[in-house]
């Protein structure tokens, strides 16, 4: 029996890793394209795009530039690694639920302290490369301090649990990297909102912001994944009309 229900990325990869063990995807060939996995497995492209990650971190698949995804290896069956079972948009969802709430406590409680120490990191993001490692860790810092501020230990260690994940799932920190490859980074001025809710001890604006804020990552990861997607889309369509142009010239 098992422990937990299958979701639906991993269902995915679990059908295209028995397609591969049967040789309808043999080894050097190119997987159909997002577009047609949505359709034959009736899922969302974010799900086909997380399971995608997943075959290419279990080294089933390899992307090659401007040409798609192909079979690099028969598989070799093995538990489901649980690195792999956090992807970046359940996170977030996660993070949607938890974090709005937590912003909502923390302004009922911050004090003076509190809110000069998010200025402090404010001011550390907004005069970072956007894109670099210092920004990535001011934005933890962020909302790890917002957490802290809500005076529960329990609450403190939910949100840093959720950071954790964002980092050491393999699956998720894989397609936050895209993102951030693709110029996804820290928008300053959303975390300022938050900070004048908190200051204003608003609950119901900076439950708001911080949900707003989350909910723009999810728009911006999807954006990032979806240029990767392109990219393969028109390989696909290039090649098709080479294909076209041979047979018209033949």
């Amino acid at each position: 029996m098992r422990a937990r229900t299958e979701k639906l990325y991993q269902k995915v990869v679990n059908a295209i890793t028995a397609a591969i063990e049967q040789g309808r995807y043999k080894t050097g060939s190119r997987l159909p394209g997002e577009r047609e996995l949505a359709e034959e497995f009736a899922v969302s492209r974010p799900t086909i795009r997380e399971a995608m990650i997943a075959l290419e971190i279990r080294g089933l698949v390899e992307a090659r530039h401007g040409s798609g995804l192909y079979v690099t290896v028969p598989p070799r069956r093995t538990a489901e690694p649980a690195e792999l079972d956090i992807g970046a948009f359940e996170l977030l969802e996660a993070r949607i639920l938890f974090e709005g709430e937590t912003a909502a406590l923390a302004a009922t409680a911050i004090d003076d302290a509190g809110l000069a120490a998010l200025d402090r990191v404010l001011a550390e993001m907004a005069g970072c490369d956007p894109g670099g490692a210092e920004a990535m860790a001011a934005d933890r810092q962020f909302h790890l301090l917002i957490a802290e501020a809500t005076g529960n230990t329990a609450i403190g260690m939910i949100v840093e649990t959720l950071w954790n994940l964002r980092d050491h799932s393999r699956l998720s920190a894989h397609m936050f990297a895209e993102a951030r490859r693709e110029g996804v980074n820290p928008r300053v001025e959303e975390h300022r909102l938050i900070v004048d809710a908190l200051r204003s001890r608003d609950s119901a604006t900076a439950r708001a912001a911080m949900r707003s804020h989350l909910k723009r990552v999810v728009d911006d990861l999807l954006e990032a994944t979806e240029v990767e997607a392109m990219r393969r889309t028109r390989s696909e369509l290039e090649e098709r009309r080479g294909v076209l142009n041979r047979r018209l010239d033949a």
